[in-house]
């Protein structure tokens, strides 16, 4: 009587182990890539969004810009400096809100806001100060409620336009306020990926014109009285 032996033999095993192992490595790396771009796109997603907020948080802030009769009253600063590789802005003003810095303390509609980027070694910040008490700076020091509207701030660059020319300050000691502002963001994802940047304009000549044609008209019915 003869024998046949079934199984396999030590070739066989060790082909389809190395099948196996290779199948698996591919199997890893892929998960490890789709997990890598997923990270990627979920940062890039985030960090798109807090830049359109702070975009529109400026945006919001400068069409609401303080504009008095009294030219006193009113404030507008924009200083660069340069740091290198692009102009790191400082923007401070007074702006029109109805959105109050202290829930519960009495506030009137007219806030100091500041923006400008705090940057160290391990991160950079756009920062926002809202501050209720601007008429009384020399009693009072400048304070109000901080907050960071938006991380990992690469670029923090405003322009302003006077109808002539582009600069990149606007001193304290200007008789008007600029007709246009351009506001340059650049941040990087967390996670490595392509810079991202938002532009915005902001006309202050149509708002500005209107309200010299309220004043005539109030002037009109003044003189007609």
């Amino acid at each position: 009587m003869s024998f046949r032996r079934s199984g396999f033999t030590l070739v066989e095993v060790l082909v389809a182990t190395t099948i196996g192992a290779f199948i698996a490595l591919v199997a890893v790396a892929t998960l490890k890539a789709v997990t890598t771009s997923a990270e990627i796109v979920d940062s890039s997603v985030s960090t798109a969004a807090e830049l359109r907020f702070a975009s529109r948080t400026i945006s919001r802030d400068l069409v609401n810009m303080y504009r008095p009769k009294n030219k006193n009253d009113t404030k507008f600063i924009g200083i660069a400096e340069d740091t290198g590789e692009a102009n790191s802005s400082y923007m401070v003003f007074y702006t029109v809100s109805r959105t109050k810095a202290r829930a519960e303390e009495p506030e009137g509609d007219v806030y100091e806001v500041e923006y400008y980027l705090l940057a160290d070694e391990e991160r950079s910040v756009l920062m926002r100060r809202f501050w209720p008490n601007p008429y009384n700076e020399e009693e009072v020091e400048p304070g109000g409620m901080l907050a960071e509207i938006a991380e990992n701030i690469d670029v923090f660059e405003v322009r302003y336009f006077d109808g002539e020319e582009w600069s990149y300050e606007w001193p304290e000691d200007m008789e008007i306020l600029p007709l246009l502002i351009e506001v340059n963001l650049v941040a990087s994802p967390a996670k490595s990926g392509q810079p991202i940047m938002e532009t915005l304009f902001v006309n202050l000549s149509k708002s500005m014109g209107s309200m010299e044609e309220e004043d005539e008209q109030e002037g009109e019915e003044e003189s007609n009285g």
